[in-house]
C-alpha cells in the first residue's frame, strides 16, 4: 500500500477546515497544513488533526505557497485539497481502495473535482484536476494563480472525486489583482495564465479587455486546445454583452477548427438561434449535441447538463414552438429522465397535460 501526504495550503479557513479534514484524515498518513496568515482559529482547528502546522509568509503567489507545503511531505505521495474541499462517502472509500491497489510507477492521479452543483446537489461543472503526485519526483506546482503542475512519467485516471463546497464567497478580486501586479513589475505571461487572466477579466465584465486578451491568446497559437475553445466561447459571451451578435456566433463557430464539437459549444449555438426564434437550426444544434462523445479525461472543463438534460430540455421548447407537441413532450420525458425533479420539466408536464384537457 503506497502512503499519502495531504498537504494543504489555508487563510482564515475556521468555518470549513474541520470539515475538510474529518472528510480524509483516515486515509492519508500524514496532515501537513501550511498557514499563510489567518487571524482566526485556523491553526487551532489544524492543531487537532495534526502536528505539523507551518507559517508561511503569503506572496501572492498560490503555485509558491504549495510548492512550499509540499517540501514537508515525507510519504510516497502528495495529495492537495483546498479548505473548502471534501470527500464524500462514496469517494473516500475509492479513494481507500485506490490507495491499497496504486501502482508505485503511477506518478500522477488524476481525478474529477466536482465545482458545480444544481438545486438537488447534482454535479452541474466538473473537471479532472491532478490530485495525488508523486513525491520527489521533480514535479513542482506552477502559476501565481490558478497554479498547475504539469504531468510527468506515467498517469492514472482515478475515480474518486473531490467535491467543492464554499461556505462563503471568496476575494472576488484577489486573482485580478495578482494578475495586474505581475503585469505592473513586467512579468510576461505564458499561455495559460494568459487565458486565465482573461478569464479574470470575463468575471469582472470588463469584456473590451477580455476579448483582447483572449484574442491574443488564440492568434499565438501555443494554448492547450481545451483552453482555446473554452476562450472562443469566453469571446462569444463578451460579444453578447457588447451587442454584438453575429461576431459572438462566429467565435462559437470558430471552437470547430481545433477539434470535434463539444455538446457545450452546441448548446450555446442552439441558444444562439433559439433566442432568435430560429427554431429548426435551434433544434439541429442541440440534436447534434446529444451525439457528442463525453470525455472528461480531455481535462476539459464539463458540463454534464449538455450531454442529456439541457438538449433535452430546450428539444422540447423548440419542438413546442415549432407546433409538434407530440415530440416536444416526448424531449420533455427524456430530461425528466435526466432530472426527475426539475421545475421546467414539471411546469411542462403541467402545460401539456392542461393542452390535453382543453376542450378543442
Amino acid at each position: 500500500m503506497v502512503s499519502i501526504s495531504l498537504c494543504m495550503i489555508v487563510k482564515d479557513e475556521e468555518d470549513v477546515l474541520a470539515r475538510c479534514l474529518e472528510s480524509v484524515a483516515g486515509l492519508v498518513d500524514e496532515i501537513i497544513v501550511v498557514d499563510t496568515g489567518s487571524t482566526d482559529r485556523t491553526r487551532e482547528i489544524a492543531a487537532r488533526f495534526t502536528s505539523q502546522v507551518f507559517e508561511f509568509p503569503w506572496q501572492d503567489d498560490f503555485a509558491a505557497a504549495r510548492n512550499a507545503s509540499f517540501s514537508h511531505a515525507s510519504m510516497d505521495y502528495c495529495m492537495w485539497l483546498d479548505a473548502d474541499d471534501v470527500l464524500l462517502e462514496a469517494d473516500q472509500a475509492a479513494l481507500l481502495e485506490l490507495k491499497e491497489t496504486l501502482d508505485p510507477a503511477v506518478s500522477v492521479v488524476m481525478s474529477p473535482y466536482h465545482t458545480g452543483f444544481d438545486q438537488s446537489g447534482r454535479v452541474t461543472f466538473s473537471y479532472y484536476r491532478e490530485r495525488l503526485i508523486k513525491n520527489h519526483a521533480g514535479m513542482r506546482w506552477v502559476g501565481a494563480v490558478h497554479e498547475a503542475i504539469t504531468p510527468v512519467g506515467q498517469i492514472l485516471y482515478a475515480s474518486f472525486a473531490v467535491t467543492h463546497r464554499k461556505s462563503r464567497p471568496s476575494d472576488p478580486d484577489r486573482n485580478l489583482r495578482i494578475y495586474q501586479a505581475q503585469l505592473a513589475a513586467g512579468a510576461e505571461l505564458d499561455p495559460r495564465q494568459r487565458f486565465y487572466y482573461g478569464r479574470e477579466l470575463y468575471y469582472h465584465q470588463r469584456w473590451d479587455e477580455a476579448l483582447a486578451v483572449f484574442e491574443e491568446f488564440l492568434e499565438e497559437g501555443r494554448g492547450w486546445v481545451e483552453n482555446c475553445i473554452d476562450a472562443c466561447c469566453l469571446c462569444a459571451y463578451c460579444h453578447e454583452q457588447l451587442d454584438q451578435p453575429e461576431a459572438a456566433l462566429a467565435a462559437l463557430l470558430r471552437t470547430f477548427a481545433y477539434d470535434l464539437p463539444r455538446a457545450e459549444t452546441c448548446c450555446e449555438m442552439g441558444r444562439w438561434f433559439l433566442q432568435r426564434e430560429r427554431l429548426a437550426q435551434a433544434a439541429y444544434w442541440y440534436t447534434l449535441a446529444l451525439t457528442c462523445s463525453r470525455d472528461d479525461r480531455r481535462g476539459c472543463f464539463v458540463s454534464p447538463d449538455c450531454y442529456g438534460y439541457l438538449p433535452y430540455i430546450q428539444l422540447c421548447v423548440c419542438y413546442s414552438r415549432l407546433g409538434d407537441q407530440k415530440r416536444a413532450e416526448a424531449f420533455n420525458e427524456l430530461a425528466a429522465a435526466c432530472k426527475p425533479d426539475s421545475p421546467a420539466v414539471l411546469q411542462n408536464r403541467a402545460w401539456f397535460q392542461s393542452q390535453r384537457e382543453t376542450p378543442l
